[in-house]
Parts: C-alpha cells; sequence; structure tokens
C-alpha cells in the first residue's frame, strides 16, 4: 500500500466516523421548535427534512407536544455512502403556554414537500370562564392521558 493510498484510506475512516458521530448527536438533540398562536389555536412549527407522514408521530401530552421521527436513508443507485451525517430518528418537544386550554383530539399535523411539520391545536373554546367561579384549573388542562394525532401530506 503507498503512503497516498494508506493516507486516502485514513482520511475516508476518519470521515466515517464523524459523520456517526454527527447522527448520534441530532439522535440525542431535540429538533428546534417554533410555537405560534393566534385568537382560536396554537401551531407548532419543526423541521422534518427527509421525513414521510408515516415516519412521524405526534402526541400530545399534558401541555406537550411531542413528535418522533424515523426516517430512512433512501438508496442512491450509483452512489456510494461516505458521510451517513444525518440522524435517522430524531425526536422534539414543545412546551404549551401555562394558560393553554387545548382540544388535542382536534388537533392536525400537516407535513409538507419541503419537510416542515405543521402541527395545529385549536384552543378548547367550550370552556367559559367568568368571574365568579373559583381558582381551579380546568380539567382538560391537566388531562394526564396522551392523544395522538395523524400527519396528512
Amino acid at each position: 500500500m503507498s503512503p497516498s493510498d494508506l493516507r486516502k484510506s485514513i482520511g475516508n475512516a476518519l470521515y466515517r466516523q464523524v459523520g456517526r458521530a454527527n447522527g448520534r448527536v441530532q439522535k440525542h438533540r431535540s429538533l428546534p421548535v417554533d410555537v405560534l398562536e393566534n385568537e382560536t389555536s396554537y401551531q407548532v412549527v419543526f423541521d422534518a427534512p427527509g421525513a414521510e407522514p408515516d415516519d412521524v408521530q405526534v402526541r400530545y401530552l399534558e401541555g406537550n407536544v411531542k413528535i418522533r421521527i424515523e426516517r430512512f436513508r433512501q438508496f442512491r443507485d450509483g452512489y456510494e455512502m461516505r458521510f451517513p451525517g444525518r440522524g435517522m430518528e430524531l425526536d422534539g418537544e414543545a412546551e404549551l403556554p401555562n394558560d393553554a386550554v387545548v382540544d388535542p383530539d382536534a388537533g392536525e399535523a400537516t407535513l409538507t414537500e419541503t419537510g416542515t411539520l405543521r402541527i395545529d391545536i385549536p384552543k378548547d373554546v367550550s370552556i367559559e370562564t367568568d368571574d365568579s367561579e373559583t381558582d381551579t384549573e380546568p380539567e382538560s388542562a391537566t388531562a394526564p392521558e396522551a392523544d395522538e394525532i395523524t400527519v396528512d401530506d
């Protein structure tokens, strides 16, 4: 083996290891998220490049929107993997404001062609508050069960 071949082999091995390490870091780091609000709903936005609707799980649990993405690396005919840097299992979480009262059963998630996951969760307007009520929290604000939200494309 020539010194040039040895240098190339070592460079390729190091390059692959850096890519794998990068993928592992992505697996353990929460995806960046935006939380938006208007008069009728909250919108939670994650970047989910390379994901398909079947790859995405969305859950609402006690004021938190949680997502899990298990995407797949497509085989490219005629190409060899040189740098496996994208994490295949990604997680994200967004906490809604403490005073948020929502209807998670009416929530909708949409995955765009550009890889943006938008989750719309309407505010629960069935719970009316007036000044004569006590300061107890509405039951739906602290519901312990998790609600699944289906992802549309």
